[in-house]
């Protein structure tokens, strides 16, 4: 079993051994961080002799890893996939991953041995090795429909509130919309792991079983009937959980309301927007929504929605799917010490997929084990409010997005607004302005993938003269593209879809 404080344990050490460069300043910035481990259980083939270590418990290695908290506005993004869109730890922990798979394929296709991958029957195809899994860990709830959690204390979150508020009320009438998240209570403290394993998911003709619901400030699985009372989807509202609208404030003049943890991203157009109500009526829940950017929308899928995606689709994408036989997933999710609520962050990452069907062979629905530690980052904005001083002036979220991943060459890449840390305006649309983790980047680290593979062992779907450009290559991943489609189709028909002319460089 993992143990969800061992990991976060784990990505807070390894994150202390990176360079002091991107890192936030200490008491006056926070980040986000996110990572990506590798877990191997007994028995654990060895790559050179095929023969088992009977390794247990679980041998834990942390593959990639990054921060951040920011992503660039519409207009700013480039036709030649130079510049790097997104930033929240989540996608940068990914992207960096992608760097860790592309090296370990190269190995595999070379004749060298690969920790992670071993061949399928399939030509030109290769599958996980027995006993290998992936896990994430985030070091708070991922922003979007995840993060729309009833409140158990009055911990700010990592993306600002929505701040366009509108009431039937009058100014006095329904009390002010607009409220800053207070600073987390210190007597509030998560005291251990939960563990809840889903198995594999029903099939959309069968009645789905709701999941238990969860009460982070107890720790404690609530019976299938006390789940069951309440609507599918809705946040639970119990006088542990959130203040009870029979209560006083602190003054005992005024009753207050239930209230729910905000998130900064905005429903996408098209779709069911925000109510904006006072309390639990403030957010529309399992809407798609894009982050906010700092004045331009932007138009990138907040996380709760991406890795919801990459539950049914795997997190490997549309090129890699070319060398695999069987899409990627991550088997558990750990989150760290935040508000936090199981019962949300299912509806986000499976729930809202569950009746997706018609899949093609090698994709189907991820339900991962989910769990909490109870140890926090020490770089988060609660932590930063406690250690901060007046003489520091506000405290701001770090400009900077750190990526470190397990490769030979160039481990490290810090990025600021999608280009290199500390790049000059005359070096933009060069080579030494990109970052690592861009489209065009891993592009090259990909077509060095296919080089590198013997003509007669390319798969099916690379033997043809008419892959250029990277919208080429991930057109020509025919399974990936029909599993994209059914998702979006039953799931996400409101997903933005991207302008194909950000798509046509070589």
């Amino acid at each position: 079993m993992i143990d969800a404080d061992e990991v976060a344990r784990l990505c807070y050490e390894r994150f202390g051994q990176l360079a002091r460069r991107g890192k936030p300043e200490p008491g006056r910035e926070w980040t986000l961080l996110a990572a990506v481990l590798r877990v191997c259980r007994g028995p654990d083939p060895d790559p050179g002799t095929g023969t088992g270590t009977g390794t247990d418990p679980a041998e834990k290695e942390i593959v990639s890893m990054g921060t951040g908290t920011k992503c660039i506005g519409k207009t700013a993004m480039s036709p030649n996939g130079d510049v790097l869109n997104d930033s929240h730890a989540e996608v940068i922990a990914r992207r960096g991953c992608i760097r860790y798979l592309i090296q370990e394929l190269r190995r595999a296709v070379s004749g060298q041995s690969s920790s992670v991958f071993c061949p399928s029957a399939q030509r030109g195809k290769w599958k996980l090795r027995p006993g290998v899994s992936f896990l994430l860990f985030t070091s708070h709830t991922p922003c979007g429909d995840a993060s729309i959690i009833p409140m158990t204390d009055f911990q700010s979150q990592p993306c600002p509130p929505v701040t366009s508020v509108k009431s039937s009320e009058g100014a006095d009438g329904g009390g002010n919309l607009k409220r800053k998240a207070e600073e987390q209570g210190e007597g509030h403290k998560l005291k251990s792991a939960l563990v809840v394993d889903r198995g594999p998911a029903e099939s959309p003709q069968k009645d789905i079983e709701q999941p238990e619901s969860w009460n982070p400030a107890r720790n404690l699985l609530k019976t299938p009937s006390e789940a069951a009372s309440r609507a599918e989807g809705q946040p639970e509202i119990t006088s542990s959980s959130c203040t009870d609208t029979s209560q006083a404030d602190d003054a005992g003049e005024h009753p207050q309301v239930p209230d729910i943890h905000r998130t900064g991203a905005k429903c996408v157009p098209g779709g069911p927007a925000d109510l904006l109500l006072p309390g639990m009526g403030y957010h529309n829940t399992g809407a798609l929504r894009v982050k906010p950017g700092r004045g331009e929308p932007t138009l990138s899928l907040s996380c709760s929605d991406k890795l919801a995606r990459w539950g049914v689709l795997g997190f490997q994408g549309a090129l890699l799917s070319h060398y695999l036989e069987e899409g990627l997933y991550f088997s558990t999710v750990v989150v760290g010490q935040c508000p936090c609520s199981q019962e949300v962050i299912h509806r986000a990452l499976v729930s809202r997929c569950f009746h997706v069907s018609n899949l093609p062979a090698g994709f189907s629905l991820c339900s991962p084990v989910l769990l909490q530690s109870s140890l926090e980052f020490p770089f988060s904005q609660t932590q930063t409010k406690l250690q901060h001083h007046a003489s520091q002036g506000r405290i701001s979220p770090c400009g900077a997005a750190i990526s470190w991943c397990n490769v030979a060459e160039q481990p490290l890449d810090v990025t600021a607004n999608g280009y290199k840390h500390g790049v000059t305006k005359r070096d933009l649309g060069t080579p030494k302005a990109r970052s690592l983790l861009c489209k065009l980047e891993l592009f090259h680290s990909f077509l060095s993938l296919v080089a590198a593979t013997e003509p007669s062992a390319l798969p099916d779907s690379l033997r043809t003269v008419d892959l250029h450009s990277y919208w080429d290559y991930k057109q020509a991943s025919q399974s990936y593209q029909r599993a994209w489609h059914q998702l979006r189709s039953q799931a996400f028909p409101l997903w933005p879809r991207g302008d194909r002319k950000l798509l046509l460089f070589h």
